[in-house]
Parts: C-alpha cells; structure tokens; sequence
C-alpha cells in the first residue's frame, strides 16, 4: 500500500477518537445512531467474493476503509460511524436505491456526472416522469439506469442517500443522491477516504487542530490558515467556494482571519462575495453591519436570512430597513424572513404586514395572516381578519381561520355563517377549521346556518347570544 494512503488511515484512526471525544454530547447530525462507533475490519477475501458476485471492481480508498479501518458498526442499521446516519455494513443495503436487481444495477455504467445540467437530468428520468402508465417492471429498470453504477454506502434520512460511483470518469466520487428523483450532486472530493476525513475534520474544533497541526492539513474541514492557502492558490470559483463553506462551518474564528475575510469582501463579487458576508455575519456581526446594509440594496432575502440565522438577538437594528423596503417586497420568501425578524423584535407588527394581506401574491397573504395570528394582541386585527375570510383564496381563508384561534368577537359571526354557506361540504380543510372557531359558541358549520347573525356590532357587555336568539 501506497505511504501516502498509509498516512491517511492513521490519521483517520486518530481523527476518530479525537471526533468522539470533541461530541461527547452527540449533537453532530447522525451521531446519536452511530455514536462513532466502527466494527471489525472485512478480509480481502469477502471483497474479493462481492467484487466477483456483481462483476464490479471496488474504489481502491473505499477499499482500504473496509480493509484497515472498519466495517458496520451499533446504528439502527449496523451502520458504522460517518457522515450522517453513518456508512454501511459491507455488501448491505443494496437495494437502497430502489434497485430490484442490484446484480444487473450495480455493474452498469454510471450516467450521473459532476456539473450536469438540468436538462440532461430531465432526459434521463423522462420515461419515469412523462410515462403514467408506465409498469412497476418497466419503472425498476428505469431505476436501476438512473442510479446504476452508484453503490449505497449510507443514509442521510428520508429519501436521501450517499452513494459511491463504481465505475467511469468519476469512479470513486460520492454523490449525493435522492430517490425521489430530484438532480444528484457530488461532493467535492475526489475520493471516499478524503471525504470521509474532512467530514471528521468538520467536527474536531479548532483549537484541538493547533495542537496537533500536522493532522488537519488536508481537507477543506481543517485548519482555516489551511483552507485559506487552498483558497488563494486557485482561480477555480468552485474551489473558492468549497474553502468558504469549509470555513463557515467552524465554531470560531480568530481576528486575523476575519480581516482577510473582509479584505476579500470587498474585492470580490458573485456568491464568493455573498458566502463570505454570511461568513462575516456568523463570526463578527458587527463588523458585518454596514455591509449588510449595503448589500440589502441587492437582495433583501439574502440579508434577512443571514441576520436571522446568526444574529437574530440585533432584528432591531432592521426595522426601518424593513420599513423603507416594505412596498418593494414581492417574493414570498422575503416576506417570511421579514416576519421572522419582525417576531424576534417583541414588538406591534401589525401595521408593516397589513397591507401584505392584500398582497397580489396568494403565498404572501397566506404568510400575513399566519404572521398577524401570531401576535399576542391580535385581538385588535379582527377588522383585518374579517377581510381574509372573504378572500377569493381558500388557502388565505384556511390560514385565517387558523389565525384566528383565541379570538372571540360577535363580530365574526356573520362571517363564519358566510363561510358555511359558501361550503356546504368540506374543502381544503376549511369546514374543520371553522368549526374550531365556532366551538367557542357552541355551534358548527351545520347550526351557525340557522343563527340570525345581522346585530348591532358596538354593543359592549352583552352576551352573543343575546343578539341572535
């Protein structure tokens, strides 16, 4: 075996205590399934007899894993510790990807590739997709086309997986992929042993890295002065790119990387330069600050989402942003983040997302009354709410009347009558919905249609009842 892949398995071995010992809590995503446990190692005699089984020859770095690292482990699964839900039992779990016949599947070419466009994806599922009528026979080896070649190594929940390319171009490259059919992507490194380490690399913190540096100097999960060498050594954005996220998932960052960082903000364009503000806001809001406002020129979403996710305790210092750019808000995930940060304010929204309930966007006023029934005092709103319930939009109705839990005022009678008429059966959850409201008066959908619901509305310290019986 090759020096340098020797060097590695230690690391990796040495890596996996030191990521044990870093999430004794078990917080990392999967690791309360596989609790970094690994089991024995496999001979190269069982490798052998799968490789002749399926008539496929194994990625030599995956290989090596199973031969002087380990295999299977004490998951739900057996699986053994990694990323996620962790990697599979050796020769297990191979019809993952919905494969009926993973002999045939496994060993046909790989159709998948880096930087594949959107279209080609959509040829390659047209059959399955276009094809109603399409038999379970047929659908089968659609699949195994569509994923052949890729061998399941481990689950990453749902319908999410990763796999291992076994043959072609890219032959050793994970990919993610879901059965669900949505486009697959690869992961950046070009082998399983390199992506497997800097997943380790992601959790061992920083500070543990300077203590043995000679360990963390080879994925884009390990030393920031590292991952900043790569960064400036390539005039790939790709690359760029990947030393960024690498940098964005440490815990810390310590002065002199975040002046780099800014240096490089103000030079640079694109989603470089997005990736590092988001890099800026996690780390050193204020610092962060007058960049975000300058960049909320440009994109609105990008700034509420970063000031949310990392600094969601200074939302304040948004408000009159948010109020000087209300009019020109028109995408519903704007909007969403918009409240968010609204919320987190502990303040009286209600008139920034008023005029949002008359928004000609249906998302967007469904997002409103969501936001409005939120409020502690909405109470006041019901003029508002009064005006959801006869929008042209069930989904706005459903919402409303979800919105208007806790609320009782006689005033919403006549309207709640209006909407048993109009919905004589049930559609889109709305009767339910109803009733919940009308419970609180002791009707239904059904006995609310024979009430007289036409009162003076100003009457204060009179029972309902009285108005109708």
């Amino acid at each position: 075996m090759k020096t340098d892949l020797l060097n590695q398995i230690e690391r990796i071995k040495r890596k996996l205590l030191l990521a044990k010992n870093a999430d004794k809590g078990l917080k990392v995503f999967g690791a309360d399934s596989h609790k970094y446990t690994i089991g024995k190692t496999v001979n190269a005699d069982q490798i052998i007899r799968f490789e002749t089984e399926y008539n496929l020859e194994l990625p030599d770095d995956y290989k090596a894993f199973l031969l002087h690292i380990g295999n299977g482990g004490i998951s739900y699964q057996d699986s053994a510790a990694g990323p996620s839900y962790g990697i599979f039992p050796f020769g297990k779990n191979l019809e993952e990807f919905v494969y009926s016949n993973p002999e045939n599947c496994l060993k046909q070419d790989c159709r998948v590739y880096p930087k594949m466009s959107d279209e080609f994806w959509v040829e390659l599922t047209q059959n399955i997709e276009e094809n109603e009528g399409i038999s379970q026979e047929d659908f089968d080896a659609e699949l195994g086309k569509l994923f052949g070649g890729i061998l399941p190594i481990a689950s990453q929940g749902c319908s999410y997986y990763y796999g291992l390319v076994l043959n072609g171009e890219f032959k050793g490259r994970v990919v993610n992929i879901d059965i669900d059919r949505q486009k697959p992507y690869f992961a950046f490194e070009s082998n399983f042993l390199d992506w497997y380490e800097r997943w380790l690399d992601e959790i061992i913190p920083e500070n543990t890295m300077t203590e043995e540096p000679h360990l963390f100097r080879y994925t884009l999960g390990g030393l920031s002065a590292y991952i900043l060498e790569v960064y400036f050594s390539t005039e790939d954005d790709e690359i760029k790119e990947e030393c960024l996220n690498g940098i964005l998932k440490k815990e810390i960052l310590d002065v002199e990387t975040l002046s780099i960082l800014e240096e490089q903000y103000k030079i640079s364009s694109g989603e470089i330069q997005k990736t590092i503000l988001q890099l800026l806001t996690k780390f050193d809001y204020e610092r962060a600050k007058p960049y975000l406002m300058d960049f909320a020129k440009e994109s609105l979403l990008t700034v509420f989402q970063f000031v949310f996710w990392y600094a969601k305790n200074k939302s304040t210092d948004w408000l009159e942003v948010i109020k000087a750019n209300a009019d020109a808000i028109e995408e519903e995930e704007t909007f969403r983040f918009c409240t968010y940060l609204l919320k987190e304010m502990k303040l009286d929204y209600g008139a920034i997302i008023i005029p949002f309930t008359s928004n000609k966007s249906e998302s967007i006023r469904v997002s409103a009354y969501y936001s409005l029934g939120q409020m502690k005092d909405k109470n006041k709103y019901t003029a508002v709410f009064i005006e959801g319930l006869h929008d042209s939009s069930n989904r706005v109705i459903h919402t409303t009347l979800q919105a208007l839990d806790g609320v009782e005022d006689k005033r919403l009678l006549k309207h709640y009558k209006r909407i048993a008429e109009k919905f004589p059966v049930e559609k889109d959850y709305i009767l339910v919905n109803l009733n919940h409201r009308l419970k609180a008066y002791g009707l239904t959908n059904k006995t609310i249609k024979k009430v007289n619901t036409d009162f003076e509305t100003d009457n204060q310290g009179v029972k309902w009842y009285q108005f109708w019986k």
